[in-house]
């Protein structure tokens, strides 16, 4: 469905790579020491008013840092006190890459261009203003969770 009359792919540009780790300490230091970096915090999860996750204090518990690289975001994602879909990766396949991010400009509209692809949303969130993300179904598909964000103004 690559830029088709309705407009481009909900997968169209890469946003960011995600890789769970056991400890976000020594991952940032490696990936510091040979040249990736620097890193920062992500913004406060608890920004998302209206979430739909496993469990909400796994979910606010995450521990995420990011770092540039060229046009796309290397997110480190250490899981915390209770149940997330990190830690439930962590726990089956040890780390490595959870999901690719993608942009689009319409969070709303680019969720329902998924499901007509027969992809579902299996876990999603938004901010105030309506900005925010949701996790697809894609893992026995594509080998890797695809996810499609809505970046908040300014972003």
């Amino acid at each position: 469905m690559a830029n088709t009359q309705k407009g481009k792919s909900p997968f169209a540009q890469l946003h960011h790579i995600s890789i769970v780790v056991r400890d976000i300490d020594a991952a940032v230091k490696f990936y510091e020491s040979i040249g990736i970096g620097p890193f920062k915090s992500y913004p406060p999860i608890k920004e998302y008013v209206k979430i739909d996750v496993p469990d909400k204090e796994g979910f606010y518990n995450l521990t995420i840092q990011c770092a540039q690289i060229g046009p796309v975001e290397l997110q480190l994602i250490q899981p915390g006190a209770g149940r997330s879909l990190y830690k439930d990766f962590l726990e089956k396949k040890g780390e490595g890459v959870y999901h690719l991010g993608f942009v689009v400009e319409d969070i709303e509209k680019s969720d329902a261009e998924v499901k007509a692809m027969g992809l579902a949303v299996i876990s999603s969130g938004r901010r105030a203003n309506g900005s925010g993300f949701s996790y697809l179904d894609t893992v026995d598909k594509a080998g890797v969770t695809l996810l499609i964000r809505q970046s908040p103004p300014g972003n």
